[in-house]
C-alpha cells in the first residue's frame, strides 16, 4: 500500500507538526505533501525526509508573507498531484484536507480543529489582524468565497479522525461530518517531577491572539506574583509592552528547559479554549496541576481537584480569583503524572494503525 502524508505548511512548530513527526514513524517511506517549508525548519526536523511542496514555494521569503497568499492557497493544494497513492492521511487545521484524490483512494484527515478564521473565530480574527483598515474592510468578502470553498473540501474527505470531542463537535457543525476522536501524541516520557518547586506559575507556546496570554498577563500585572512565559508569536511585543517586571518573557526555549520550567512551576496556566491543549498534557506529564478556562479540550484532560482547576468567566478577573484560592500543596504529583500517560505517542500510534486497518479490511 502506497501512502502520502499532507500537512498545511512546514513553518512553526506545534501540535499538528508532532501529529505528523508520529504518522512519519508509522509510514517512513511516506513523502509529504505540504503548501511551503521553512528551509531552516526542514533541514532540522525533516532532513531525510521527501518534502513536496507546491508552486507557493518558489516565491521570495514565503514563510515570512505567506499570508498574503491566501487567494493562492486553494490551488495550489489541489495542485499536488496524488494518483499514485492508496492512502492519503492529511494533518490538517486549514487546506490540507482540500487534495484530490483518485476514487479508489482513500483520504484519512486527522482534524486538529475546521479552519478557525472562517468559522469558530472569523470574527476576531478579522479584528485583530495588523493589516490597513482598507484591506480588513475588503478581507470579509474573500472570506465568505474561501469558507465555501473550505466546506465543499471537508465533504471529499473519506473519514475524519478529530483530536478532541470538543473538534469532533465542530466537525460535525461546519462539515456535517462524523468522525472518530484519537487524541494526538504527547512525548509524556520526556517530563519528570522535580525534586523541589520554585515560587513562579507558568504559561507558553505560540504567542498569538486566541491563546489570550493577555489574560494571564494582566492578572499576574495584579497580583505581583512571579510569571514566566515562554514561546514567540505575533504576540510577543503586545504582551511584553504591558507586563511588569514580576512577568518574565523567556522566548523560544529547548525542550530540556522546558521540561524544568514545567516541573519546578507551581502550576501551569491555561487561559484559552484550546482545541486539545497539548501543553497542559506536558504540565500534568511533570506532575504539575493546571489552572484552566473550563472550555475545550481541557475539560477533557483535567480532572478538577486532581489535576488542576478551572475558572468559568474568560476575563483577567476570573483567573485572578481562582490563583489567589489556588492551593499547590494539596495536588499529588504522582498521580497528576499518572492521569498524563494516558495521552503518550505510543497510544496515539495504535489507535491510528488500528483505524487504518479497519479502513482497508
Amino acid at each position: 500500500m502506497k501512502v502520502a502524508l499532507v500537512n498545511d505548511m512546514l513553518v512553526q512548530e506545534g501540535g499538528q507538526e508532532r501529529v505528523l513527526r508520529a504518522l512519519m514513524e508509522l509510514y517512513p517511506k511516506a513523502p509529504i505533501f505540504v503548501l511551503f517549508y521553512d528551509q531552516n525548519k526542514k533541514e532540522k526536523y525533516y532532513q531525510t525526509k521527501e518534502i513536496v511542496p507546491s508552486f507557493l514555494q518558489k516565491f521570495p521569503e514565503i514563510e515570512k508573507r505567506y499570508q498574503w497568499l491566501l487567494p493562492l492557497m486553494p490551488t495550489a493544494i489541489e495542485s499536488h498531484d496524488l494518483r499514485a497513492f492508496d492512502l492519503i492521511i492529511s494533518s490538517s487545521s486549514s487546506f490540507a484536507k482540500g487534495v484530490l484524490v483518485q476514487p479508489a483512494t482513500k483520504h484519512i484527515c486527522y482534524c486538529h480543529t475546521p479552519t478557525r478564521y472562517l468559522w469558530s473565530e472569523w470574527h476576531g480574527y478579522v479584528e485583530d489582524l495588523h493589516y490597513p483598515k482598507i484591506i480588513k474592510k475588503i478581507l470579509p468578502f474573500y472570506l465568505s468565497h474561501l469558507r465555501n470553498w473550505d466546506y465543499n473540501a471537508g465533504q471529499r474527505v473519506d473519514y475524519f479522525l478529530a483530536n478532541s470531542k470538543t473538534v469532533q463537535a465542530r466537525v460535525k457543525r461546519y462539515y456535517q461530518k462524523n468522525s472518530t476522536v484519537i487524541y494526538p501524541p504527547v512525548d509524556t516520557e520526556n517530563f519528570f517531577i522535580a525534586k523541589n518547586l520554585s515560587n513562579y506559575y507558568l504559561i507558553g507556546g505560540r504567542l498569538v491572539p486566541y491563546k489570550r496570554y493577555d489574560l494571564a498577563v494582566k492578572a499576574f500585572n495584579k497580583l505581583n506574583m512571579p510569571l514566566k512565559i515562554f514561546g514567540m508569536g505575533p504576540e510577543y511585543n503586545y504582551l511584553k509592552s504591558i507586563a511588569k517586571k514580576n512577568i518574565e518573557f523567556l522566548g523560544e526555549v529547548t525542550e530540556t528547559e522546558k521540561a524544568r520550567l514545567y516541573a519546578e512551576s507551581l502550576a501551569f496556566i491555561n487561559p484559552q479554549e484550546e482545541d486539545f491543549g497539548i501543553t497542559t498534557i506536558e504540565a500534568m506529564s511533570s506532575g504539575r496541576p493546571v489552572i484552566a478556562y473550563d472550555r475545550g479540550g481541557a475539560i477533557e484532560t483535567i480532572k478538577a481537584g486532581e489535576t488542576g482547576e478551572f475558572f468559568q468567566d474568560q476575563t483577567w478577573e476570573g483567573l485572578a480569583n481562582t490563583i489567589i484560592h489556588f492551593q499547590p500543596e494539596k495536588f499529588d504529583s504522582k498521580k497528576i503524572k499518572l492521569h498524563a500517560e494516558q495521552f503518550n505517542k505510543k497510544r496515539f500510534m495504535e489507535e491510528i494503525k488500528s483505524f487504518v486497518d479497519g479502513v482497508f479490511k
